[in-house]
């Protein structure tokens, strides 16, 4: 019995410990953790979403010959900026010359003829009136003068064909714009509508062309109301450069495809930018950064969700306690926020921090001026 004593005596003081130890660890769990909490209002976001483009000259035009014949100048310096109408390449001009001087004198010949002609008219029909010669010896006449007129027609057509084709031993550019490379020298033979003796491309403005899918563009034109009124009332884009760079100007989206690439899923766009400096050049590759302009929106730091299995989650304080409440977010986030499509309402509270050390149901008490709307 002694010994049942002693046992039963120490087995209270054991259980006694243990219920000491105990009764702080419950304490402490029925104690509110505190964390910063949010209450959240509605704000302006501009967010971007960057994709691959290409840039290209706003017209890069292939200059040929007109006329065959020798090149005798070459006036143009490769990778210079050149004028429209600035000569660029000489053809010797010998034989058109020659051709154009022919005209010429064809065109003097026929207006004698011509000259000629009307007199004769004018004496027939003087001769006719008298009844002198018979009405087929007059509308030989008649005829004789217009076959001179016609002949002066034709004349003037060949000199002003002989014109063109002398005009045309001038080789000029058709745009402003810089001068590609060319390997056309002195004494090379060019033949009319032939190869291409040097480009000209237009850099004053550049296009730049990338492709959004299908359902982006569906969701503007769903914002906006139309492809047209999309491009018309989008924001400015930007544009960075493969040095990492930004360009300095920003361009307008002017053109949207209506046509879906079926292997892609893509759309076609293209943006205009200026390029006063130079510094876009044809055929080169660039990321293009298209704005998201989002209005009374709901904006939560993206440190105050958690996610399981590829869904997102944030911890509303409801009577005082932890909830865990799924949200949908705005495809498009800066890497701090999140621009909360569904799941939150304006006036809600969540806790701002620490989500991922939550668990469902944990007391919430607010750290000191932590209870801040969202802005």
């Amino acid at each position: 019995m002694k010994g049942l004593n002693v046992m039963t005596i120490g087995l209270c003081l054991l259980t006694g410990m243990v219920s000491c130890k105990q009764q702080p660890s419950q304490q402490q769990q029925a104690q509110a953790s505190v964390y910063p909490v949010l209450k959240l209002a509605t704000a302006d976001r501009t967010l971007s979403e960057s994709y691959t483009a290409v840039i290209e000259s706003r017209q890069y035009v292939e200059v040929r010959p007109q006329v065959s014949g020798i090149i005798t100048d070459v006036l143009v310096k490769e990778g210079a900026n050149v004028k429209k109408g600035e000569t660029l390449f000489i053809i010797d001009t010998i034989p058109y010359a020659a051709a154009y001087n022919q005209a010429l004198a064809a065109v003097t010949s026929a207006e004698a003829q011509v000259a000629t002609a009307k007199l004769n008219l004018t004496g027939s029909e003087e001769l006719y009136k008298q009844k002198v010669i018979s009405d087929f010896e007059l509308q030989t006449s008649v005829n004789s003068y217009n076959t001179a007129v016609a002949n002066l027609a034709n004349a003037k057509a060949q000199e002003a064909s002989a014109a063109n084709n002398l005009s045309f031993t001038r080789v000029k550019s058709p745009v402003n714009g810089s001068a590609g490379m060319t390997s056309v020298r002195v004494g090379a033979i060019v033949t009319a509508m032939g190869e291409s003796l040097i480009n000209v491309s237009d850099n004053s403005q550049m296009y730049v062309y990338f492709s959004l899918p299908e359902k982006e563009v569906l969701a503007l034109t769903a914002e906006y109301g139309s492809i047209e009124k999309t491009i018309a009332a989008y924001p400015e884009v930007s544009l960075t450069l493969n040095d990492g760079s930004t360009y300095g100007h920003k361009g307008r989206i002017d053109v949207i495809s209506g046509i879906v690439d079926k292997t892609t899923g893509t759309l076609s766009l293209r943006a205009v930018f200026s390029n006063p400096e130079g510094r876009l050049m044809s055929g080169a590759s660039a990321m293009i950064n298209i704005p998201y302009e989002k209005k009374g929106c709901i904006v939560i730091p993206q440190e105050a969700t958690f996610e399981v299995q590829d869904k997102i989650f944030a911890y509303k304080v409801i009577d005082g306690k932890a909830s865990a409440t799924q949200i949908k977010v705005f495809k498009v986030n800066d890497g701090k926020e999140y621009i909360v499509e569904d799941g939150l309402q304006v006036g809600d509270v969540i806790v701002a921090k620490g989500a991922g050390l939550l668990r469902e149901g944990t007391p919430i008490a607010a750290a000191s001026d932590s209870t801040k709307e969202g802005e």
